[in-house]
Formats: C-alpha cells, sequence, structure tokens
C-alpha cells in the first residue's frame, strides 16, 4: 500500500500508524544517541549500521533546517 492509500484508509488505526511509525524511528534516533549506540535499519534491502555521531550531525541538519 502506498503511503497516499494509507493516508485515504477507511480505518483510523491505519491512518494514523504512518505518524507513529514516523515518531517510533525519531525515539529509536534519540536512544541510540543517548546510549551511544548504533543504530540498525534496512534501505534499499540492505541492512545499515548507523553511528550515534552520524545520527548527531543527520539531527544537527533537520534542526537547522527547520529554522
Amino acid at each position: 500500500m502506498k503511503t497516499v492509500d494509507i493516508s485515504k484508509a477507511s480505518n483510523p488505526d491505519l491512518r494514523a500508524s504512518l505518524a507513529a511509525l514516523r515518531r517510533a524511528a525519531a525515539l529509536a534516533r534519540k536512544m541510540a544517541i543517548q546510549t551511544e549506540t548504533d543504530l540498525i535499519v534496512v534501505r534499499e534491502g540492505r541492512t545499515v549500521r548507523i553511528s550515534p555521531e552520524t545520527l548527531r550531525r543527520e539531527a544537527k541538519v533537520e534542526q537547522d533546517s527547520s529554522r
């Protein structure tokens, strides 16, 4: 199901699921930074390890761009 399809779903839980996944991902990034642990994600079908330093840089760039 595409993102557009999910946002138009009749089930309110399904409509809210994308936002919930985004919140969970943000919390996982924050926890990885706080605990100095790598974050393991799948990007384009490949398992990728992201260091806390990289997560900090990405968070700073995102914060700077939102200003």
